[in-house]
């Protein structure tokens, strides 16, 4: 008997993914699983554990580069169920790791909900936007979340403060943990005033960055002490960092994914 068997209904064999990536390249996962909720998941987590098989979260694609070999594992998709709902409390909000960031920031800043406008423009999704601390130069998400729930590698679910993540450049110390929700903690302000600094950091986006491309945003992480030109333009490796790519002029930091093998 597989152990798979009692997930065969939300499990896909050889499933494409490279597709699903903003860059569309690379090859295919050994199995898609798409989890009913927390506790589905906390279970093939366990299982898959315990047969050796290496499991990996796919979000929005972005910052993403598919092997062509493709991946011998496990791939997730938080599509269903608790994955895409929110939760409002007031200016307190729940929300699921497989819901759209800039989505859910349009909203927010739409009903006056303020703390998330520096999100326009960056793909994600809310666990994305956690595990890597999404932001630039307008902010970064780690400081609207209060807590964050989290599926551990052994299959234990946790609620931890946001001190204890650690929020950083980029980064946090999730790595060995499945980001299942956030709590966020916004502000009521006038709605036309919030989605006013939306739109315009939304516009300024649009004109600095390839944001119809098939780009996963900012490649490189800037060093420490230094300005992003200064970094882009010392940098070796920023020219080999993808191939096939294509460089978007204004700045180093995008590359555009052009051709190569995609499995469909």
């Amino acid at each position: 008997m597989s152990w798979l068997n009692d997930f065969a209904d939300r499990i896909e064999h050889d499933a494409p993914i490279g597709h699903r990536t903003w860059f569309r390249l690379g090859g295919r996962a050994r199995y898609l699983f798409k989890p009913r909720d927390a506790d589905d998941l906390a279970t093939l987590v366990q299982r898959a554990r315990q047969e050796d098989v290496p499991v990996k979260v796919l979000g929005n694609g972005a910052n993403v580069l598919i092997c062509d070999d493709g991946f011998d594992g496990v791939v997730v998709r938080l599509d269903e169920g608790s994955f895409r709902q929110v939760e409002h409390r007031g200016t307190q909000v729940r929300v699921g790791a497989g819901v759209d960031l800039m989505g859910f920031a349009r909203k927010c800043s739409t009903q006056g909900l303020s703390g998330l406008e520096c999100m326009a423009g960056i793909p994600a999704t809310i666990g994305g936007a956690v595990k890597m601390n999404a932001g630039g130069r307008f902010g970064d998400f780690g400081s609207t979340v209060t807590h964050v729930q989290v599926l551990r590698r052994d299959g234990v679910i946790e609620d931890w403060p946001q001190k204890r993540v650690r929020f950083g450049y980029r980064h946090t110390n999730l790595d060995d943990s499945i980001v299942l929700s956030a709590t966020l903690a916004l502000r009521q302000e006038d709605p036309t005033q919030v989605r006013r600094k939306f739109d315009e950091t939304f516009a300024w986006k649009l004109r600095s960055q390839p944001m119809s491309e098939n780009s996963a945003g900012c490649i490189f992480k800037n060093p420490a002490g230094l300005f992003r030109r200064g970094a882009n333009g010392s940098g070796r490796t920023q020219g080999n960092a993808l191939r096939p790519g294509q460089r978007f002029p204004p700045t180093r930091q995008f590359h555009r994914g052009r051709s190569g093998r995609h499995d469909p």
